[in-house]
């Protein structure tokens, strides 16, 4: 069995990579091989809808034509992965656009305009997203985020065959709230939920990545 982790944000270190580390400590334990990926670390763009992935008689039909650094990931993913977690911060109301441009690339390919539209995928992958964002669980849903979360999910299922979702909120920005603006919200408080409910999303992305991997 193999997990491959993918972190969408720019922190190595910081929320959202350290609930993907905690994903892949619950795959290790149950004896899987795992692969941690900063996107932020490659240059690639995301879909040019160039189509090439769709044409009748390309050999390569149902993969991305295009070749950058995230070609290989894409490649791994496919010949090797038996499951897939994807984590990005919240901007906007939205995954990162690193993540999104992947996204594209990962989806789009096997992706097939039939009627029921199906997938090229080779095979069924487990899969699961990691949000880490700034606002409360109540904030998210007044801002409509639980829409977007649920589209990604439905179309990694559509692609893939599973997918589940994993959410931390109102996470711990900066180690040290006085060097910037940040008038909105109570570093005292962040700093306390950082240290009471932080260390239970970490347990629950090692749980998931454990549940991944466990399933047989």
């Amino acid at each position: 069995m193999k997990l491959i982790a993918i972190n969408g944000s720019p922190r190595k270190s910081w929320n959202t990579a350290t609930l993907l580390k905690k994903t892949i400590e619950g795959a290790q334990a149950a004896g899987a091989e795992t692969e941690l990926i900063h996107l932020y670390d490659l240059a690639f763009k995301g879909c040019t809808s160039c189509f090439a992935c769709k044409l009748i008689d390309s050999p390569a039909k149902g993969q991305c034509a295009m070749k950058d650094e995230l070609t290989p990931v894409l490649k791994r993913i496919e010949d090797q992965a038996d499951a897939v977690v994807l984590g990005t911060p919240v901007y906007f109301g939205s995954m990162s656009g690193e993540l999104k441009s992947c996204m594209e690339r990962l989806l789009f390919a096997p992706l097939v305009y039939s009627q029921p539209p199906r997938s090229l995928f080779p095979r069924k992958l487990r899969t699961a997203m990691i949000y880490t964002m700034n606002v409360s669980e109540e904030m998210s849903k007044q801002r409509g985020y639980r829409a977007m979360m649920s589209a990604t999910e439905a179309s990694l299922k559509m692609i893939f065959g599973e997918a589940e979702t994993l959410c931390s909120y109102d996470t711990y920005q900066l180690s040290d709230y006085s060097k910037v603006i940040m008038e909105h919200f109570d570093p005292e408080k962040k700093a306390l939920r950082r240290k009471e409910i932080f260390p239970a999303d970490c347990q629950k992305a090692f749980d998931l990545g454990h549940r991944l991997v466990a399933k047989g």
